[in-house]
């Protein structure tokens, strides 16, 4: 029997067996495999990381898209930079939001998965609130004029096509985005095997961002078994809503959702500081010590108020316009 072999880290890998091989190529970005596993499924495979399986995805799914936006409570207006597979977009379309701005760099993982994996996506493509656009994420944060109430970055690594994603000047980009109140949240990779990952990414975010609270996800398919992830905003109160808060909000997701429960939003962060003190040891909700000077110390903090002026310029030159 055929196997897959995933190395993430040194000295460690796993496998999955290969019952049968879907699809095998390279689209214009990198490389796709999609195979059948008798205990997970399908499963999506780019530059040979695990990206999804039929099994688990909804897990990640539903934390990278639930989190964010029961925190907020009234988002209407969503962007998501990757999320081919359509995972997220189908977990952000189960609130009542206007409009939903997905922009994949790779349309060769649009066609692939909506063509092996329909299940994954749920529709989610043919919704009438949802735009579909091919090109690069950073490109679009850095041109786009209308404000979101939420970005969720759905993005791979920090390799290959996802590098732009992890830089500082994307996420002041994505703070310049928002609108008051708005919440950036995106996923940080296995936290117990590189550390340093979520470390860096927590300090580039904190040179734009106030408020920063990684939670976390347990994914059995991704290295570790455990997937940290972040969200992000100018504004500490904006991603602390209290339990009462969540459960009343959730009314409306009720019997929608497979592993989010107001509960678990809030054990993901509980669960967060310890795992990542374990790892490598900081403060839970303070970036590392080498770059604690560049972050705003509260939510009027100059870079947060620079950026959201920016942001009303931006708006207000495409309104003249």
């Amino acid at each position: 029997m055929n196997s897959f072999l995933e190395t993430l880290a040194e000295h460690h890998a796993q496998v999955l067996t290969v019952d049968a091989v879907l699809h095998s190529g390279r689209t214009a970005y990198q490389d796709v495999l999609i195979f059948e596993n008798r205990l997970f499924g399908k499963v999506l495979v780019l530059d040979g990381v695990i990206q999804l399986t039929e099994r688990d995805n909804h897990i990640y799914h539903e934390m990278i898209a639930h989190v964010p936006m029961m925190a907020h409570g009234s988002a209407r207006r969503v962007l998501i930079i990757g999320g081919g597979d359509g995972g997220t977009l189908r977990e952000v379309l189960r609130h009542p939001v206007a409009e939903v701005v997905l922009v994949e760099i790779d349309e060769g993982v649009i066609a692939l998965s909506q063509r092996f994996l329909p299940e994954v996506s749920g529709g989610a493509f043919s919704d009438r609130r949802a735009t579909v656009i091919v090109g690069d994420g950073s490109l679009y944060v850095a041109d786009a004029m209308s404000p979101f109430d939420i970005i969720i970055v759905d993005s791979t690594d920090p390799a290959g096509p996802g590098e732009r994603l992890f830089s500082e000047a994307f996420y002041r980009g994505c703070l310049e985005l928002l609108r008051p109140g708005g919440i950036l949240a995106l996923q940080s990779g296995t936290p117990f095997y590189r550390p340093d990952q979520l470390d860096d990414i927590r300090g580039r975010l904190a040179a734009s961002f106030a408020a920063i609270r990684p939670f976390m996800a347990p994914v059995p398919t991704y290295a570790g078994g455990m997937l940290a992830l972040v969200v992000a905003s100018a504004s500490h109160r904006a991603l602390q809503p209290s339990t009462r808060t969540l459960r009343a909000r959730f009314r409306r997701l009720q019997g929608q959702t497979r592993y989010y429960v107001p509960d678990v939003h809030q054990a993901a962060f509980a669960m967060a500081p310890a795992f990542v003190r374990g790892a490598r040891p900081f403060p839970s909700n303070q970036p590392p010590t080498r770059v604690a000077t560049s972050r705003p110390n509260n939510d009027s903090a100059p870079a947060a108020v620079a950026a959201q002026a920016q942001r009303g310029e931006r708006v207000k030159a495409k309104t003249e316009a």
